[in-house]
C-alpha cells in the first residue's frame, strides 16, 4: 500500500512513518521544513513538501491511503487549531476526493465526542476535534477513526484497551502504540466506519481492533 502520512516529521505521525516502513508499505511522508527530508529519506519514507495552510499540489497524487496525524500543537491559539487542525484537514478530505484516494485514517482525541465535558482550556481544541470528524464522515470516504487518549514517549507495550465511540478515563498511551494501531487500521477494511478510543491496557492490539468489528 502506499500511505501519505500527513504531520510525519514528529510525534504519532513520525512513529506512524517507521511503523509503516517496517510493515513493508510504501510511505510519503508530508512535511513542511525541507530540513526534515533527509530524516524521512533515511527512514525509508519519500519526502514530499506540502502546506494545510498552503501549497499542496502533487502531495496526494498515486497513493493508495491517507494517514492524519498533524496539529498545530500546544503552544498554539485557538486560531491555528481552527487554521490547521480542523480546516487543513477539511483540505486534506478534499484533495482525497479530488485525487481518488478513498482511504483515510484520522488520528482524533479520545474526548472529541463531547467536547464541552472536556477541561476548559481544550474545549476549542476539542470542538475542533469533533467538526472534523463529522465532516469527514461527511465526504464518503472510506474513513477510520482513532481516539487515543494522553500522548507519551514511553517504550511501546503492543497491549491496548479500546472503546466505542471512545473511553471515559483519561487515561494515556505510548505514541508507537497508536502508530501501530493507525497502521493496522490502514490494513484492514473491516475498520472502514469505525471510530473508537484507545488507551494502554492488557490486550494485544490485534485482538483488540478484532473486537471492534
Amino acid at each position: 500500500m502506499h500511505v501519505l502520512v500527513i504531520g510525519a516529521s514528529k510525534g504519532t505521525g513520525r512513529a506512524l512513518v517507521d511503523e509503516l516502513v517496517t510493515r513493508g508499505h510504501r510511505v510519503r511522508g508530508m512535511i513542511r521544513d525541507p530540513e526534515q527530508a533527509t530524516d524521512l529519506a533515511e527512514a525509508g519514507a519519500e519526502p514530499v513538501h506540502g502546506d494545510l495552510e498552503g501549497d499542496l499540489d502533487g502531495v496526494f497524487e498515486g497513493v493508495d491511503a491517507v494517514a492524519f496525524c498533524a496539529g498545530s500543537g500546544s503552544a498554539t491559539g485557538a486560531d491555528a487549531t481552527l487554521r490547521v487542525d480542523l480546516h487543513g484537514a477539511v483540505r486534506s478530505f478534499d484533495a482525497c476526493l479530488e485525487h481518488g484516494v478513498r482511504r483515510y485514517v484520522l488520528l482524533s482525541s479520545n474526548r472529541a465526542e463531547d467536547p464541552l465535558a472536556g477541561p476548559e482550556e481544550m474545549r476549542h481544541y476539542l470542538a475542533a476535534m469533533h467538526a472534523r470528524e463529522r465532516l469527514l464522515w461527511a465526504s464518503g470516504l472510506d474513513a477510520t477513526v482513532v481516539r487515543p487518549g494522553r500522548l507519551t514517549y514511553d517504550a511501546p507495550t503492543g497491549r491496548i484497551r479500546v472503546g466505542v465511540p471512545q473511553i471515559p478515563d483519561r487515561g494515556e498511551i505510548p505514541r508507537a502504540d497508536v502508530a501501530a494501531v493507525l497502521a493496522s487500521c490502514l490494513e484492514r477494511d473491516d475498520l472502514v466506519g469505525a471510530v473508537f478510543g484507545v488507551l494502554a491496557g492488557e490486550e494485544p492490539i490485534e485482538d483488540a481492533l478484532a473486537s471492534l468489528t
